[in-house]
């Protein structure tokens, strides 16, 4: 579907990349719209296993690598206004949730975004990218209904289908396939691994390849 126009868009994800493999094409599409677009990335991924093939990173270098790329993905993208949260990888589902809400409910009310994005509280895979669904639903829930955004999950889980049933929306942006690729090229610490191989699948037109790389689904969550 087409996406449709918003005030503001707030991404909320926990890891440098999360934007890049889960929505690039929806943040640049927005962007092209002339949607307002904010990312706030609560950490740099610093603990991330990917160090490059063959290796350019190590463990002390990562963060500094993690975020540049991040700076590069944004600029591929067209995104201007990047929050870095600067909270530690791994550790999202150990904070305290009252200060992880409190950050959720600041933003939403700085920016008074129309759309939030983020992660499924269940079935996003890493705990990290569950634990930031989980505060952002929360601090949400405590808005008053009249004034509450949208809110779209991404949820990627094997029991996905199961329990969700197919997504409520599907984005499909093959216009900004190239901001998406540039993005996906931006974070090569965890991207070169896979990326000449998707690279090739596209150029061949791959069904399923392209599917991936020109269309993202989200599932809308119903506030009780």
């Amino acid at each position: 579907m087409m996406l449709q126009k918003e005030r503001h868009v707030l991404v909320v994800f926990p890891h440098p990349d999360d934007e890049s493999f889960g929505i690039a094409g929806t943040i640049a599409e927005y962007i092209e719209m002339g949607v307002p677009v904010t990312y706030a990335c609560l950490t740099l991924g610093e603990m991330g296993r990917n160090l490059g093939n063959p290796p350019f990173a190590n463990r002390e270098t990562l963060p500094q690598i993690r975020k540049q790329e991040l700076l590069d993905a944004c600029d591929a993208m067209g995104l201007t206004d990047l929050r870095m949260m600067g909270l530690r990888d791994k550790t999202i589902e150990f904070e305290d949730p009252e200060k992880l809400i409190t950050m959720m409910t600041d933003l939403i009310d700085e920016l008074n975004p129309s759309l939030v994005i983020s992660f499924h509280p269940t079935l996003a895979v890493h705990p990290d990218h569950n634990a930031t669904g989980v505060a952002v639903i929360e601090a949400m829930s405590r808005m008053p209904e009249a004034t509450r955004p949208a809110l779209y999950m991404k949820a990627f889980d094997n029991d996905t289908l199961k329990q969700l049933g197919e997504p409520h929306i599907v984005h499909h942006t093959p216009d900004v396939a190239d901001k998406k690729i540039a993005a996906l090229r931006a974070h090569a610490s965890q991207t070169i691994w896979m990326l000449p191989d998707m690279e090739k699948r596209w150029a061949a037109n791959d069904t399923e390849a392209l599917d991936w790389l020109h269309n993202e689904a989200f599932y809308i969550h119903t506030f009780k």
